[in-house]
């Protein structure tokens, strides 16, 4: 076991020197292999933590490009102690910043109402009618779009601004096995001039 590559994965991800060992044992050395263990991992952990209650956090408030774009985000946590936590604000200040940027409409794709979705299908209906293709493909590429529209308005699924690899989701979940305990955005606003 090279001993390097397992300080290179904890300088990575963050994630305790036992765990990251076993996740380079078992990905027989190779860093992306172990990174995606440890990611697939973390998606365990934030699933089990994601029933534990959420009684503390903080508020972040972000301002950009001289107080044109103000971002105002809650996020929770189990405890004081965590909120309190440099890495639980810096993911507070990254996610603001994600917001500012990427200007999201909704959390999660859930939260989107049915009216602006149907609204949006007969905007796509529209664009493509007359094209010649027949219904049952005009349908898949509508839904195709609507799935794409519906990924790029909802905070969770978007790409995180810093590391497109991950979703601002994947972030969170990253996060949860790193600090062990449940971390949720609970609402946000983002102001533009």
């Amino acid at each position: 076991m090279d001993l390097n590559k397992v300080k290179e994965l904890r300088e990575k991800t963050g994630v305790s020197i036992t765990q990251c060992k076993a996740a380079m044992e078992e990905a027989g050395g190779d860093m992306g292999r172990a990174v995606e263990i440890l990611r697939k991992k973390g998606e365990k952990v934030a699933d089990k933590k994601s029933v534990r209650e959420i009684k503390s956090g903080l508020v972040e408030v972000y301002i950009h490009g001289g107080g044109k774009i103000g971002v105002m985000l809650e996020l929770g946590c189990e405890t004081d102690f965590v909120a309190k936590n440099s890495e639980f604000k810096d993911l507070a200040h990254d996610v603001a910043m994600h917001i500012a940027a990427m200007n999201p409409k909704y959390l999660k794709i859930e939260d989107i109402p049915d009216k602006v979705i149907e609204a949006e299908k007969d905007i796509y209906r529209e664009q493509l009618k007359g094209n010649g293709k027949p219904d049952n493909i005009l349908e898949q590429i509508m839904e195709g779009k609507i799935k794409k529209y519906s990924e790029e308005k909802s905070l969770l699924s978007q790409p995180f601004i810093k590391n497109p690899d991950i979703t601002i989701e994947g972030l969170l979940r990253d996060k949860i096995l790193k600090i062990g305990e449940n971390i949720q955005i609970r609402r946000f606003a983002r102001y533009e001039i």
